[in-house]
């Protein structure tokens, strides 16, 4: 996340603060070896205070993708994915330069690494563009990370709000998507009793705790 306390969040695209990432990346790696996971969201960073966005799109581009290809080669060492998530700049960080799926899906191209997926967070996306069907079967293939939370409020999914969480779970199997879904929400109330959608869901399923089926039992 490069220096919280000096504004950053990321280091991607930041132009003169390469040095600074790979330090970090390493330090993510080695946490990551250490707890066993295989996926590191590489956060893009802010536009730069007193710039405007338009003028330095290209550099942070630029620096984006040089930084990406650098990270690709050091967790393909790993065995390791790297992520991008677009979050939005009309709600929760308007300085963050990576925002939408579109852009995110451009700039993996241009990288053309294997080893570099999309983190979709359908939260993001909702505010940003909606169209959360087509947008989750358009950039399907590119897909290495889900994480939901409940629109506006960013809540539990099943929390009062704009996204129907059970068609988007069925979509999701439909697609054949089989990777983990991230609850990266802000309860309500107890972090446990929270997750009574989840019991809920499983129910309306036919799942007994933990996604077993009563009929394989």
């Amino acid at each position: 996340p490069g220096d919280p306390e000096a504004g950053e969040l990321g280091l991607a695209a930041v132009p003169g603060r390469q040095a600074a990432f790979r330090q970090g990346l390493e330090a993510a790696v080695r946490y990551a070896r250490a707890v066993g996971c295989p996926r590191i969201h590489v956060m893009a960073g802010r536009v730069p205070l007193g710039t405007d966005r338009a003028a330095v799109a290209g550099e942070m581009e630029t620096t984006f993708i040089e930084n990406l290809r650098y990270a690709a080669d050091l967790l393909s060492q790993e065995d390791m994915i790297g992520l991008l998530e677009p979050i939005n700049n009309r709600i929760t960080d308007p300085r963050y330069y990576l925002n939408t799926p579109h852009q995110a899906a451009a700039i993996l191209e241009k990288v053309g690494r294997p080893n570099l997926k999309l983190q979709l967070d359908l939260f993001h996306c909702q505010i940003m563009d909606g169209n959360l069907s087509q947008n989750l079967e358009t950039y399907f293939p590119l897909i290495g990370h889900i994480q939901i939370a409940q629109v506006p409020g960013r809540h539990e999914p099943n929390s009062p709000g704009e996204l129907n969480f059970p068609y988007i779970f069925e979509l999701l199997e439909s697609l054949g998507y089989t990777g983990y879904v991230g609850c990266e929400y802000a309860p309500k109330g107890d972090t446990l009793e929270g997750l009574g959608w989840l019991r809920s869901y499983w129910e309306s399923r036919g799942l007994q705790h933990g996604g077993t089926s009563k009929a394989a039992k």
